[in-house]
């Protein structure tokens, strides 16, 4: 009887795909077996790359006169502590009654490495048809999708090329640049650290992230402070007043200034007092007012490094550890596939969008999500996302954004708190989308004094929209606001600017000045870093590089 072979990448993936397929499978030694399925698993990486000395036991020294070590043909070898497992695929993969072979390794280049360095080294059954199931979550729906959708493992093949080329380049620069760093300076650090020997890692990654660091560290460390100046004008009367800061303009007197520090401040506090009096007992004029409504929509949503970011803003927790639950709410079927770079959804997944929003309504306990949801389906609001700005096939690669997939609430009572609330911020921001935009009125004021420029701006918001999901993060986020925004915060009431006509005269009530300070960069944190690392391009000045 001819039997289809699956393979996964650990054995709970392998459980899960034996429910989907309703086989009474037969758990055997590494592998459960039916009438027509046999499915195994690898346990993460089952076969490794060989270190030099597999090529040649001389190169176990490290030697100048060795470098640099470039094989032409690479060698590989089974990881001692899982020979076993392999052994047991190894032998399900060269069985004559296995026709078709799955590889439903992780949906992602290093999955695909695991699996092909497996049939590489295992050799399957040649007359065997080899397939490449590719899935978004492990809910039933979308794991018997994938099978059914398998393409041939040759569709794969430049992916597999791709991981073939990362691995080898990691080896290639670990193994050369360590042992050339570590023969030219160990013995130095060695030395001014008291220890006998040293050696020093370089990695294709870490190296150039420890780069990042360093030069960000030297630009605080060599940082000055400057102080400067701004000046205020207190315009209106005692019962309405509204603040307006200067700004040089070509028509002001100050117009390229040794004094000035920069377009909106002076160097010195007496040089601002001297231009205060030049400005004293002059009429100030009304000479714009711009008013304006503005519609803000909620953010995209998130990709792995977005939401690795927020974590660690809102938990306090590393990149690696964010990856870890949402693999486990990934596994317990909450949400899609995490490690996408992806913040939008496909045209195929936003025209089936509902089956996640019903999944939500039906199974998730939380009455803060329900609240959200109940909200969508009393206001109406749309769900046909196809022609928004969070749908764009181009900018899929491997997988759409991280959402929830409204499945898996079995599982949830059980998951540590931290998970639930990392559950919880990927459905709010999944939620958000289908809030209207927040709205704004806005005002900017222009106030003249013999052409020097003052300007106002005040902002309130009228309608709240998508802030009524993501508000308690957002407030999370105020230490990074713009100065600008700060200033628009501080006139959120828009009465007094609401009043004001051009051509109109207003008193000067006070001009205040209003110490600034020059800041260093921010240091990396572990959720910035990771940004900074998804964006490295923007950190390179050199064109041609």
């Amino acid at each position: 009887m001819p039997k289809k072979l699956l393979i996964t990448e650990k054995p709970s993936v392998a459980m899960e795909f034996s429910k989907a397929l309703k086989q009474n499978t037969v758990r055997k030694n590494g592998y459960l077996e039916s009438q027509d399925w046999i499915i195994t698993w690898c346990v993460g990486h089952l076969v490794t790359m060989s270190y030099p000395e597999v090529y040649d036991e001389k190169l176990k020294f490290w030697r100048l006169d060795t470098l640099p070590f470039l094989p032409t043909e690479y060698k590989y070898e089974i990881i001692p502590a899982v020979k076993n497992q392999f052994e047991i695929v190894q032998s399900l993969l060269q069985r004559e009654d296995v026709e078709e072979i799955y590889n439903a390794g992780d949906s992602g280049r290093e999955g695909e490495y695991i699996q092909r360095l497996v049939f590489m080294m295992a050799k399957p059954n040649p007359n065997a048809k080899m397939k490449r199931v590719w899935i978004d979550s492990q809910t039933e729906e979308e794991i018997l999708r994938g099978i059914r959708e398998a393409k041939d493992l040759s569709e794969y093949d430049s992916l597999s090329d791709s991981a073939y080329l990362r691995a080898k380049e990691d080896y290639l620069i670990g193994i050369n640049f360590s042992r050339l760093l570590s023969i030219i300076y160990g013995r130095r650090l060695a030395k001014e650290i008291n220890e006998e020997k040293v050696s020093i890692s370089v990695g294709r990654v870490m190296t150039c992230v420890l780069g990042m660091v360093v030069l960000r560290e030297r630009e605080i460390r060599n940082f000055v402070k400057t102080k400067y100046y701004k000046l205020i004008g207190k315009f209106g009367n005692e019962n309405s007043e509204f603040d307006a800061e200067w700004k040089v303009t070509e028509d002001s007197v100050m117009f390229n200034s040794p004094k000035l520090y920069n377009e909106s401040g002076f160097k010195k506090l007496e040089d601002l007092k001297e231009f205060i009096n030049y400005l004293k007992d002059k009429e100030a004029i009304v000479t714009e007012v711009k008013k304006q409504k503005q519609k803000e929509n909620a953010p995209l949503l998130f990709n792995l490094a977005e939401i690795q970011n927020e974590c660690t803003k809102v938990f306090k927790i590393k990149p690696d550890e964010t990856l870890e639950i949402i693999q486990n709410l990934y596994e317990k079927k909450l949400v899609t596939y995490p490690r996408t770079d992806a913040r939008v959804l496909s045209t195929a997944v936003a025209k089936e969008i509902t089956k996640n929003l019903n999944g939500i309504s039906r199974g998730c306990k939380d009455q803060e999500i329900q609240g959200y949801l109940n909200k969508i389906i009393t206001e109406k609001y749309s769900t046909n996302l196809v022609k928004t700005k969070y749908v764009n096939d181009s900018k899929i690669t491997d997988h759409y954004a991280i959402i929830p997939t409204g499945q898996g609430y079995e599982n949830y009572d059980a998951l540590p708190e931290l998970h639930k609330r990392v559950y919880k911020i990927i459905t709010k921001r999944f939620l958000a989308i289908f809030y209207p935009p927040a709205e704004y009125n806005k005002i900017n004021v222009t106030v003249e004094i013999e052409k020097e420029v003052f300007n106002a701006t005040g902002k309130v918001c009228t309608v709240r929209g998508y802030l009524d999901v993501l508000k308690p993060i957002k407030e999370k986020q105020d230490e990074e606001k713009t100065q600008e925004d700060k200033n628009e915060d501080e006139n959120t009431n828009l009465d007094i600017l609401n009043t004001l006509k051009k051509g109109q005269k207003v008193e000067i009530n006070n001009f205040e000045n209003k110490e600034a300070e020059t800041s260093p960069p921010n240091r990396y944190n572990s959720g910035s870093m990771i940004l900074a690392m998804e964006n490295a391009g923007k950190l390179i000045e050199d064109e041609e590089l």
